[in-house]
């Protein structure tokens, strides 16, 4: 066996003794606290009941206080011992218990989380955290399956009761139900009633959304000139010289009029600037290599290809529509349907980070207000930092750091704090955190360093933290003056609204008859980069054209003249030869006109009888009367 390996054998063997031993001791402790609750039951029926003259043999009431079946009810002999011990029955001391209730007890408006545990709960220590503190921001965390969802969807029920609107993205569906009355049963309504929570079941207004339409809600768009070069470099995977070469991609689109609307006017551009006709533009640009663009060009086409194309268009969102409430005063519960993109998780939550920063830009400065204007809850955070580069973790601090003042809260809801970079982590008031497992020596190493967050308690959080059960927690808030609140072993309260994602057909229905639905529904394609860097190529095709047309006719008639020249050199050579000659045949036919002009003149008579014709006639008559020709 390696060392590694028996490292990590040595780790697991500790852990499960003190599992097993922490198993043992939280058996007798919650035997020894059922015994203490029902002795201090007993007293407390038995005070009561001679205090208003009633029968002193009449118990409590069984929905009040929780007494476990199985511990006898052993008289009012021990009840000042349980009365004293049973706060410290548990983990805390009676001393510890009471510190917690102070902690929690506030004087403005809370929302409540649940009730201690003390091994069983105590209903009468409520946990809460205070309305005006959802803008401190905060954590929700824990392993798959211990009730994060739960807590989240009561966390949002309450805010919108209250009239805050919520924003939640629906990473499995099962959120849906906030819009549907929860269903009541046996053990629930038992549940509830161990930890004080007076349950019914009640819907909250609900408004259904769908990134990029792929879903049953209203479609949420972005143009890629809002999503902006930090983001997208994000989603696209780009190292850090790529992101800042696609930053000078979109300053170029912007100094040019040309408007980045989807990925296929993004494309144009690259593809423009990587051409012959953009070379000289490209150079101009600095920063920007054809080498690196090409690269930046590749990946927007495999993006796309990937049908990421679809979240990104006209008409772009109006975060402002996140911030509406009812009419009858409640927030609206806006639940942003992402089942459809499950394969792209770095696009959805790169895009809630893009629905949080336009928040952060159009809102106005409030300072501290009663309640916040909206409560963003951000799932699978982990999505959003894995892999993040300098400058984009810088944005999301500084964002997280800032929105308070806008008024807006922003929770993020993931397995480990450790998913979540220190510096964001810094920035965050209240913490909720579920169980922890612990099965290989990094999640022992995780665990450890989750407890190190925490303030001191009278908890061993470490042991705590693999013992919650589903639905419990481990609590600490930012109370009203700033302070955090003593550590607390919470009983989470359940949702009012349906754990169950709410019917299909009721989500259509309430999609159908959404205001927004008209607003958004229909895809818009304007002109922007694409259709102007066509236009502007086409013009320069045609330009070239012409004058590529202009240049053979140059040529053309460069030859023509050429050719013209050369033949009149050349007729004109002939027409002096020519004149030449004549001037010498001239010459000389006027010589022999000289001499004929000596001779005598000849009659009319001698020129016929001399004449060939009259020579040859005669010649013929001779020799037909003489026989003198050849026969």
């Amino acid at each position: 066996m390696t060392e590694p390996d028996a490292v990590a054998a040595a780790e697991l063997a500790r852990l499960r003794a003190e599992a097993e031993a922490a198993e043992a001791a939280a058996k007798a402790a919650q035997a020894k606290a059922a015994l203490a609750a029902a002795e201090a039951a007993a007293a407390a029926a038995q005070a009561a009941g001679s205090a208003e003259g009633q029968d002193a043999g009449a118990g409590p009431d069984p929905e009040a206080v929780p007494v476990p079946d199985a511990v006898p009810d052993t008289g009012g002999a021990g009840a000042a011992e349980g009365d004293a011990g049973g706060a410290g029955s548990g983990p805390l001391d009676a001393d510890e218990v009471a510190a917690v209730i102070k902690g929690y007890t506030f004087e403005a408006e809370t929302l409540d989380l649940g009730a201690l545990v003390n091994t069983e709960a105590v209903p009468e220590a409520q946990i809460r955290i205070p309305l005006a503190m959802m803008n401190r921001h905060g954590l929700v965390a824990g392993a798959t399956g211990t009730g994060k969802t739960r807590t989240l969807q009561g966390l949002a029920e309450q805010l919108a009761a209250k009239g805050v609107p919520v924003f939640a993205a629906d990473i499995k569906g099962d959120l849906s139900g906030v819009a549907t009355p929860g269903e009541s049963s046996d053990k629930l309504l038992a549940r509830t009633r161990a930890i004080g929570q007076d349950w019914k079941p009640e819907a909250s207004a609900t408004e259904y959304f769908a990134l990029g339409g792929i879903g049953k809600g209203v479609p949420v768009r972005a143009t890629v000139s809002g999503f902006g070069p930090l983001l997208l470099s994000k989603v696209l995977g780009l190292n850090e010289t790529q992101e800042s070469s696609l930053g000078l991609v979109f300053h170029y689109a912007d100094e040019n009029g040309l408007a980045l609307v989807d990925l296929s006017d993004l494309r144009a551009v690259l593809s423009y600037l990587t051409s012959d006709e953009g070379k000289a533009e490209l150079k101009n640009l600095g920063g920007l290599s054809s080498a690196t663009a090409g690269v930046i060009l590749r990946e927007l086409i495999t993006f796309a290809d990937d049908g990421a194309d679809v979240f990104f268009g006209e008409p772009e969102f109006d975060v402002n529509d996140f911030l509406r409430t009812a009419a009858d005063g409640r927030g609206i519960i806006s639940l942003l349907e992402v089942p459809g993109v499950a394969d792209k998780p770095a696009l959805f939550s790169t895009f809630l980070m893009y629905l949080l920063a336009e928040l952060f830009e159009i809102l106005p400065e409030v300072g501290d207000l009663d309640k916040p204007k909206l409560v963003f809850f951000f799932d699978e955070a982990h999505l959003l930092f894995k892999d993040a580069s300098k400058d984009f973790l810088s944005a999301i601090v500084q964002t997280v750091r800032l929105i308070r003042s806008k008024g807006v809260g922003v929770f993020f809801v993931t397995q480990t704090p450790k998913d979540v970079p220190s510096d964001v982590l810094g920035q965050l008031g209240s913490r909720v955190q579920h169980a922890l497992r612990a099965f290989t020596p990094d999640d022992a190493k995780a665990l450890r360093a989750t407890v190190g967050t925490y303030p001191v308690s009278g908890y061993d959080l470490e042991r705590v933290l693999q013992e919650l059960g589903t639905g419990e927690a481990i609590v600490t808030v930012m109370s009203e003056k700033g302070a955090p609140t003593p550590v607390a072993w919470t009983r989470m309260r359940a949702p009012q609204g349906l754990m169950s994602p709410t019917p299909d057909p009721e989500i259509e229905r309430a999609v159908k008859a959404s205001p927004l639905l008209a607003r958004y529904g229909t895809a818009i394609d304007r002109e922007s980069a694409r259709e102007l860097l066509a236009a502007k190529m086409n013009a320069a095709e045609e330009a070239a054209r012409a004058e590529q047309a202009a240049l053979e006719k140059a040529k053309a008639d460069a030859e023509y003249a050429k050719q013209k020249a050369a033949i009149d050199k050349a007729q004109a050579a002939a027409e002096k030869k020519a004149q030449a000659e004549y001037e010498r045949l001239l010459k000389k036919t006027s010589g022999s006109s000289r001499t004929a002009s000596r001779k005598t003149p000849t009659s009319p008579l001698e020129e016929v009888l001399n004449s060939k014709t009259t020579q040859t006639i005669l010649g013929g008559v001779i020799r037909g009367i003489f026989g003198t020709g050849r026969r």
